[in-house]
């Protein structure tokens, strides 16, 4: 057996019931480092802790992989929710075993940030940079995504200085492409922990620097709920 979990976003209160049974009946327990931090708590002194990073990974879930076809009870954790910007790794321990695996969802940086900041998914697109590969798609659709009126949740790509695309990246591009400077902008960091925030417009972001655990939130101008028009007799 072997399940993808969602940890949460950092606090372990935020870990679903089920992923923490899971967790405490392994015998394997993989993934990266910070994620495993989240989770240490649960895991049973004789599960075997396979850490990874982005380098060995792949080997890495070679070794998870032998362990659940030898009938090993076998738990990859993902920080946040899989189904929010973990999809490319879930491929690679899809990969890794030749067969598709089960998967947990966790609570994903995004919903907490819509908690936060009171905003309804229902009026509310989120996007996340944070993959490998070419980038270009998704700032196409975060100008529409805005042009259109709707509120922008953005996760943003730290990793290194030639790769980055952080908040700041992210205003200029947008305020370069003919989004409105002015758009109401906000970005959280460490979110469920060591918690901060920061409210501007995107001209304002375009100078500011937040750490590689940082999320935004980027505010249509006039909200879709006030676009409303009151039903006939109101």
């Amino acid at each position: 057996m072997i399940i993808c979990v969602g940890a949460g976003p950092g606090d372990i209160g935020y870990l679903t019931q089920r992923g923490a049974e899971l967790i405490r009946n392994a015998d394997v327990v993989a993934g990266f480092d910070a994620v495993l931090d989240v989770v240490r708590s649960l895991i049973p002194s004789a599960a075997e802790v396979v850490t990874m990073g982005y380098r060995d990974q792949v080997d890495k879930l070679a070794h998870v992989a032998l362990a659940h076809h030898a009938g090993k009870h076998c738990v990859v954790v993902f920080m946040g929710d899989i189904h929010f910007s973990g999809f490319q790794y879930l491929e690679r321990v899809e990969r890794a075993c030749g067969h598709e695996v089960e998967t947990l969802p966790g609570i994903s940086s995004a919903q907490i940030l819509a908690s936060r900041a009171k905003v309804c998914f229902d009026e509310t697109s989120f996007i996340t940079f944070h993959r490998r590969g070419d980038l270009e798609p998704f700032k196409r659709h975060l100008v529409h995504v805005l042009q259109d009126e709707r509120n922008a949740i953005v996760i943003p790509r730290p990793w290194d200085a030639a790769r980055s695309f952080m908040p700041r990246h992210i205003a200029a591009y947008l305020v370069a492409n003919g989004v409105s400077p002015e758009h109401p902008t906000e970005v959280w960091e460490n979110l469920t922990r060591d918690e901060a925030e920061w409210h501007g417009t995107l001209a304002e972001c375009v100078d500011r620097e937040f750490t590689d655990m940082s999320i935004m939130l980027i505010r249509a101008r006039q909200p879709m709920s006030s676009q409303i028009e009151p039903a006939a007799g109101k």
